[in-house]
């Protein structure tokens, strides 16, 4: 209610607040360039220095899951890029949860943060230009206890990846090692995580998990190099190196891609089913609404790096409340019905260098209010299972809080 005061203070219709001033950023003078790398130097080095130092006492990552029926849970995490041309917010404050035994789907367009995320939760991104700077990303060990995974030592990290945490990549022939046979690549990921089992046990194991995953010729497979198998069959491998474990988790990052119609389907059934197996949860990362709709129980909306709308995948697809999503499902096509053009969401996304201080789909909005000239909006909470980021709904649903972003300047002289 406090909020809502506030908003109807500062945002008087017909009134706008100031907004930032829109930088130039198709050229940086030498002057600023130097500016630049001389502070990318200090923040990097900072937040590498307070990584290692959180790392040295289990007490800075140890924490305890808000709700213990989920498997992780994203709190405001903060992920940016310190590049040559400014601090690239790439992800900046989404909070949402991936609950045991479901599959939660990611979407949205190229460059939204939906790989970030991911990225960020299995600490595989590219630092030190790369880093999370802000809130928490809390995963369930099963023991009552919860790690978080930004403060989480490196050596630890190396425990969890393939073990409670494991990722299907894009591309199957860039995620396998050319030089390396199929069956030592399977081999390897159980051996490092089981040390106590012997050689046959090991190989017993991977014939048991390329099995799994619908590979017949399985014998043949194992003595293999990747480039003499099909794309599906590629696929397959991977998915079989990410269960070799049986991990809690399973991140898909768009894993139907480079596959044809037929196969995705095929790979799309097999992950439902092994997920049901091994009664894992995956996070599943598309920008394809048809597998998300076919395949999801919660769906995650993204937009410029925030998380715009969630909710169950019947409140997404029939019940969407933000203009973005309105414009995703208006755009796809639909069986039996014929229109001269899809419909085309018009303008373009801000420049993630120079974000606006208001909401990030105001000039390409067709639905914007009055307060839409105010800060960015809050979430929103229109339904048990729905939350949206929109002011239309500031009125008649219940305000759960703004997204917190970090201010890179204070952090480096705080």
């Amino acid at each position: 209610m406090a909020d809502k005061e506030e908003l109807k203070k500062t945002s008087v219709p017909g009134e706008k607040t100031a907004e930032k001033p829109k930088k130039k950023t198709s050229y940086i003078s030498a002057k600023e360039s130097r500016r630049i790398t001389k502070f990318n130097r200090k923040i990097t080095k900072k937040l590498e220095h307070d990584r290692e130092e959180a790392g040295k006492d289990p007490a800075y990552y140890t924490t305890k899951m808000r709700d213990p029926n989920n498997v992780v849970e994203f709190d405001n995490m903060c992920t940016y890029f310190f590049s040559d041309v400014g601090t690239v917010k790439a992800v900046d404050g989404i909070s949402f949860d991936v609950p045991k035994c479901s599959t939660v789907g990611v979407v949205g367009e190229s460059g939204c943060g939906k790989s970030v995320t991911s990225l960020s939760l299995m600490q595989l991104l590219q630092r030190p230009s790369g880093q999370t700077v802000g809130g928490e990303i809390r995963l369930n060990m099963g023991d009552g206890t919860a790690l978080n995974i930004v403060n989480t030592p490196v050596e630890k990290m190396q425990e969890l990846r393939g073990n409670s945490i494991s990722m299907i990549f894009q591309e199957p022939m860039t995620a396998l090692n050319p030089v390396f046979r199929i069956g030592r690549q399977v081999n390897e990921v159980i051996e490092l995580h089981n040390p106590e089992m012997t050689e046959e046990q090991v190989k017993a194991r991977t014939m048991e998990m390329l099995e799994l995953v619908g590979i017949a010729n399985k014998e043949g497979v194992y003595e293999m190099y990747p480039h003499e198998l099909s794309g599906g069959m590629r696929q397959r491998v991977c998915i079989a190196i990410a269960l070799a474990c049986r991990p809690g988790l399973i991140i898909a990052d768009e894993p139907t891609t480079a596959l044809d119609v037929t196969i995705q389907a095929q790979i799309l059934d097999l992950l439902q089913n092994l997920k049901d197996k091994i009664n894992s949860s995956i996070m599943l990362i598309t920008h394809d609404l048809g597998v998300v709709a076919g395949m999801a129980d919660y769906v995650v909306v993204m937009y410029a790096g925030r998380v715009i709308e969630k909710g169950t995948a019947d409140d997404i697809f029939h019940h969407p409340a933000h203009p973005y999503t309105i414009g995703l499902m208006k755009s796809k096509p639909v069986v039996g019905k014929k229109v001269e053009a899809l419909y085309n969401i018009p303008g373009a996304v801000p420049n993630p260098v120079d974000m606006p201080n208001y909401c990030y789909f105001r000039d390409r909005c067709e639905m914007h209010c009055e307060h839409c000239s105010g800060k960015y909006p809050p979430e929103i909470r229109i339904s048990d299972t729905h939350v949206v980021s929109c002011y239309r709904y500031f009125d008649e649903g219940e305000v759960l809080g703004y997204p917190k972003t970090v201010d890179v300047e204070e952090l480096l002289n705080g």
